[in-house]
């Protein structure tokens, strides 16, 4: 009898044991992340100062909720590291189907946020509201990830709550192996979605 399952119930333990998924500690695995970046332009952190000061003005009015994280916070994200312009193209709400036909089991899904360049997905985005821990959405957006094509290439991905951000870099072969970046935080001093963005641009230009 087959067995389907929610993207969204599953949980890292499940990956470890069914997938046979590794976490890579190596700095050097993820080095993506770590690289020199172009300075952005006056307009490009002005914008992002706008963004961080209306997500200070959010928290003011709880709940903030996924929809609004996604509205005021990546939307805008997004627009200012130039994704909803060729040659990317986004797709929200996406489906997805993992099928582990030895073990009977079908795994479903909806990608929040999927960013793609000619077919090949280069940045998965996985929102959460602001109560949730970026934890709660790794396994998540790790199976999505599983799930995209290509395999023979590097697959990145974004997880935010709105107020905290993390990359996560998934290289699969015989073995998956995954890692993350460290966490920005947008109420730490400055502005983290200086670099948020430095990356965000970077990971997105990897597939051209």
């Amino acid at each position: 009898m087959v067995q389907t399952l929610k993207a969204q119930n599953i949980d890292l333990r499940y990956l470890i044991e069914n997938f046979g998924l590794q976490r890579i500690r190596d700095h050097q695995f993820f080095w993506e992340w770590q690289s020199s970046f172009p300075e952005l332009t006056e307009l490009e952190r002005q914008e992002l100062d706008r963004v961080q000061q209306g997500y200070f003005n959010l928290v003011e009015y709880p709940p903030l909720l996924e929809t609004v994280v996604k509205l005021t916070i990546v939307s805008p994200l997004l627009f200012i590291a130039g994704l909803y312009l060729s040659p990317f193209h986004l797709q929200a709400e996406k489906s997805l189907e993992i099928r582990l036909e030895d073990k009977g089991i079908i795994i479903n899904g909806r990608i929040d946020v999927l960013v793609l360049q000619q077919g090949f997905w280069v940045t998965v985005i996985e929102s959460k509201q602001i109560s949730f821990s970026l934890e709660e959405g790794l396994a998540q957006i790790l199976t999505y990830m599983l799930a995209a094509p290509n395999p023979e290439k590097p697959i990145f991905g974004m997880i935010t709550n709105g107020a905290n951000f993390r990359f996560v870099k998934l290289v699969r072969a015989e073995t998956p192996k995954y890692a993350l970046s460290n966490e920005f935080v947008l109420d730490n001093q400055g502005n983290e979605l200086y670099r948020v963005l430095q990356i965000l641009k970077y990971l997105s230009q990897l597939g051209s």
